[in-house]
């Protein structure tokens, strides 16, 4: 293992104990596949970089290199991390949660880059034309790490809402972006012959702008694709900082991450019938633009009160719910959540439709019900719940737009060829909504038009203390 001291045989201990961290990381990933185990195979996933951090710390003691004040550096920065890291888990919000993912894609990517960046400065000052032979592995970490660090936080803004969530193009932009990435290209294909700082800061400086330029165009509906493609860049940054340095856990890790973010990434993109090229290339999605809370409805809208929610919800046989990140944003899962209990107490059957895209990144929607204690089998995917809805009593819409807009269906839109839940199809619709805005593609929902539909116009948090209030004592 370069970038080490120690004996040989010592090293050959850590990378058996790399062996094995990489054996954890495996497992944990493969147990995140079902909500009922990601919790375990976080855990699992977890005690693996434990070790992998304890063994690095104990090769590094055993081969002695390490100055006094190298050392207080690493404890330091080891403990503020931690702390901040700690501090940030359990202090955020669930449906601030993206943020927080990009945020640490962002760390990531950039901690990546600043290995290969001190490495190369390293070379120059201590052993004259070892620039010349710089390797692949450092120029794609400067890169794709640079890219991760600036997009991620340009992500993170849109998210947040410091930065626009509409796509953010101006006259030149892709110009300037296949620019940008000419130059990043060609500054590391230039570090290749020739030992040069200058060009690694060209280098860095064309990657971090190519990551901003990426991201602006991109528009809120697709953030969970730019999420997860971040998070793979993330991975694969990581796994290249593992060769630079030849640290077998970083590679096994970085290329874990770079692999199942990758696959995530086209899921994402299949769920939303939209290429990653197209993604990337074009901006979709404009934000919501609701208006305050009961604002113009159009004359052919149904809109009810909380007694007529509860009557149809009480009498049906079976009621599938819809969340979308109307929920998410209102906080309201505990309050559906107990809607769910009060209704199947009285006999109601009732499940979850999730969407692939609902909420802000994968999983987002499963992670928030999960918090509010909603069990694991009630969380239907959409290709096993679209069958469901014909036999659907009442199919309660909570905060979700596009995902259940009729219009996918027809060609000639912003959301052409999306698959949708077909809520549609339900006997009867409650869609819960502030007002009548429209969602990220600035379409109207034909949903809401449909004349088995009913608007509850409320924040989804209060809605749902409403009717479960009204179901209670319609039932109690």
């Amino acid at each position: 293992m370069t970038g080490f001291t120690g004996d040989v045989g010592f090293a050959g201990y850590i990378q058996l104990v790399y062996v094995l961290t990489a054996v954890l990381f495996v497992v944990g990933l493969h147990q995140m596949n079902s909500p009922a185990t990601a919790r375990r195979g976080n855990q699992v996933a977890t005690t693996g970089m434990i070790i992998a951090v304890i063994a690095t710390f104990v090769l590094l003691i055993h081969a002695g290199t390490v100055t006094t004040t190298g050392w207080i550096v690493i404890i330091a920065g080891a403990l503020i991390g931690s702390g901040v890291g700690l501090y940030a888990a359990r202090t955020i919000k669930m449906t601030a949660m993206p943020q927080l993912v990009s945020a640490f894609n962002s760390v990531g990517g950039g901690a990546a880059a600043l290995v290969a960046i001190y490495g190369y400065y390293e070379a120059e000052s201590h052993a004259a034309g070892v620039l010349g032979s710089t390797t692949v592995f450092t120029v794609l970490d400067v890169l794709i790490g640079s890219v991760t660090f600036s997009g991620s936080i340009i992500a993170a803004g849109k998210l947040q809402g410091f930065i626009p969530g509409q796509p953010l193009i101006f006259k030149g932009g892709r110009l300037l972006n296949i620019a940008l990435a000419v130059i990043a290209v060609g500054t590391g294909v230039f570090l290749f012959t020739t030992a040069s700082l200058p060009a690694m800061g060209i280098l860095v400086v064309a990657s971090l702008g190519f990551g901003v330029m990426m991201v602006l165009p991109i528009g809120g509906a697709d953030m969970p694709v730019v999420i997860s493609l971040l998070n793979a860049f993330t991975g694969t940054a990581v796994a290249m900082a593992g060769f630079v340095i030849g640290n077998w856990a970083l590679i096994v890790a970085g290329a874990l991450v770079g692999a199942s973010g990758s696959i995530l990434t086209k899921l994402m993109a299949d769920a939303m019938n939209r290429s990653l090229t197209n993604i990337i290339v074009g901006g979709f999605g404009t934000g919501d633009t609701a208006a305050a809370i009961g604002g113009p409805v159009d004359a052919s809208v149904r809109s009810i009160a909380a007694d007529d929610a509860a009557i149809q919800l009480a009498y049906a046989s079976k009621v599938v719910i819809v969340p979308g990140y109307g929920l998410a944003a209102a906080q309201a899962q505990h309050g559906v959540a107990e809607l769910a209990k009060v209704l199947e107490e009285h006999g109601v059957e009732v499940s979850y439709a999730i969407h692939p895209v609902a909420g802000r990144m994968p999983g987002h929607m499963n992670v928030l019900l999960a918090e509010a204690n909603v069990p694991y089998p009630q969380l239907v995917e959409m290709d096993e719940i679209n069958p469901e809805f014909p036999r659907t009593d009442v199919a309660l819409v909570i905060g979700a737009n596009d995902v259940t807009n009729p219009a996918a269906r027809r060609p000639g839109n912003e959301i052409s060829g999306m698959p949708i839940l077909n809520v549609d199809q339900a006997k009867s619709i409650i869609v819960v909504k502030r007002s009548m805005g429209h969602g990220y593609a600035g379409l109207e929902n034909e949903l809401y038009f449909d004349p088995k539909t009913s608007m509850y116009f409320s924040d989804a948090k209060k809605a749902m203390t409403e009717m479960t209030s009204a179901v209670k004592t319609l039932v109690g």
